[in-house]
């Protein structure tokens, strides 16, 4: 990828190329996740903290290259902190090959989890269910929830107010079932819908708006935009009324993901706008975007022609003098997210117990930076204290407003000549106070070090 801050020699021009052969309006919008390429995105809301389920596409994925789901939570919809995997294709033993994590759902019924996974190729919907909306998620039957063709895909999950659960799927039809209770099995039937709506080609998203229902979906091909229909029912009829995102050059591929958070309401889609920083070749290498959704009066949603370039506004604040990890992010360039386990012992055979798993940020170059929106200095700190794994060391300076705005800190990465061994690192923060954008910008030769989280004191 190309770090856009350095705009060094054959890095500029190549961008400067990506922009005159996509067009401008090509990136409108930065992808809410920087740091992997994610797909199909399922946010649910839980304890006042949006739980984001995506698909995975893999770094060098040509085609559909999908193994397993991620997990990012937002308490803010501006700073979205990753988890790492929170279920793959491996939960299922009866699954019959590796690649396939197709777009999934999470809903929360009577404190358990169920996770709804669709595996092409006609093998059909399973589920997964946990404790916690961080897993660990488990396969509780053993086999396939839905058989039912070679369209069983793209599974939402609507719980209906007298508590019955409806699950629909399919492409390039709608099929939809009454679960049971325990939300693993079903009861009756399995339906088509007889009124398909309009330009449906898959991905359905269903819920319920004071007395409407609501379905989204993929819609028109190719390119897919984000339509919807509605109805006075959760089995339909369902009448087509527009477009929530239109349909152009911008949107190759699409699903939906819509929620309601602090009482704004919220529609995800994916793009490519991120593999387009770095090429104009395509790949299946897709990016979650959202932005914010407005109903009219009479019940029906505004359409956009695309996500907006500065995004919806953040509902609430970020408090830096509790632990941050520096996984939580606006967005990010150059780096990426590694998690790995520290143990006793030098060696893989000679490991004693656990001493901490960590995610953290790696691949960290001269140049690149983290975003982090909407700091709360209600207090001023006197310091700054960060975490950090180190070969050649650096420096991380922190800046308000800008990039290139003032420095509140500076702080000197030491060298520890060996990676995995953590460290944490203090440096004096000037004068600050008040609610602050901080851009961290690393500074160094090479390889600079891993970073693991911040905190102000």
């Amino acid at each position: 990828m190309i770090k856009m801050n350095k705009f060094k020699s054959s890095s500029f021009v190549i961008f400067l190329i990506t922009i005159l052969m996509l067009g401008v309006n090509s990136f409108a919008q930065k992808p809410i996740i920087s740091t992997k390429f994610t797909a199909d995105p399922a946010p649910m809301v839980y304890n006042d903290t949006v739980y984001l389920y995506t698909g995975h596409d893999e770094d060098d994925a040509m085609g559909f290259k999908m193994y397993n789901w991620l997990l990012y939570t937002s308490t803010d919809m501006a700073n979205w902190t990753e988890h790492g995997e929170v279920a793959s294709l491996k939960n299922f033993a009866w699954v019959p090959h590796e690649n396939g994590a197709w777009a999934a759902q999470c809903i929360e019924r009577n404190g358990k989890f169920y996770l709804y996974c669709p595996m092409p190729g006609g093998v059909g919907i399973g589920v997964l269910v946990a404790d916690s909306p961080y897993g660990p998620f488990k396969d509780p039957i053993g086999k396939p929830l839905i058989k039912n063709s070679s369209h069983d895909i793209d599974p939402t999950v609507l719980i209906e107010d007298d508590g019955q659960a409806y699950m629909y799927w399919g492409n390039p039809k709608v099929y939809y079932v009454k679960l049971n209770e325990d939300m693993v099995s079903y009861s009756g039937e399995i339906h088509q819908e007889q009124t398909t709506p309009k330009n449906y080609q898959e991905g359905p998203w269903v819920w319920k708006r004071n007395d409407n229902y609501y379905l989204a979906y993929a819609s028109t091909c190719c390119p897919e935009g984000i339509g919807y229909a509605m109805s006075k029912s959760p089995t339909g009829p369902w009448e087509y009324k527009g477009m929530i995102v239109d349909a152009s050059e911008l949107t190759r591929g699409n699903h939906p993901g819509i929620i309601e958070f602090k009482g704004k309401w919220y529609c995800f889609g994916h793009s490519y706008d991120l593999i387009k920083l770095s090429t104009s070749k395509f790949y299946e290498r897709r990016s979650v975007d959202m932005d914010e959704m407005v109903y009219n009066n009479d019940g029906t949603i505004q359409s956009r022609h695309y996500f907006s370039e500065d995004g919806p506004q953040q509902v609430g604040t970020l408090n830096p003098f509790k632990r941050v990890e520096a996984e939580t992010m606006a967005w990010s360039e150059g780096v990426k997210t590694m998690f790995e386990t520290e143990w006793e012992g030098d060696f893989e055979w000679a490991r004693g117990k656990k001493i901490a798993d960590h995610r953290f940020v790696t691949s960290i170059n001269n140049g690149d930076y983290i975003l982090v929106k909407g700091v709360d200095f209600s207090n001023e700190p006197k310091s700054v204290e960060v975490s950090a794994s180190s070969i050649y060391g650096g420096k991380i300076e922190i800046h308000t407003g800008k990039i290139d705005g003032p420095i509140i800190a500076t702080v000197d990465v030491n060298t520890t000549r060996e990676m995995g061994i953590w460290k944490s690192y203090t440096a004096p923060v000037k004068n600050v106070s008040g609610v602050h954008d901080l851009y961290f910008v690393f500074k160094g030769e090479q390889d600079l070090f891993n970073f693991d989280w911040w905190m102000f004191k």
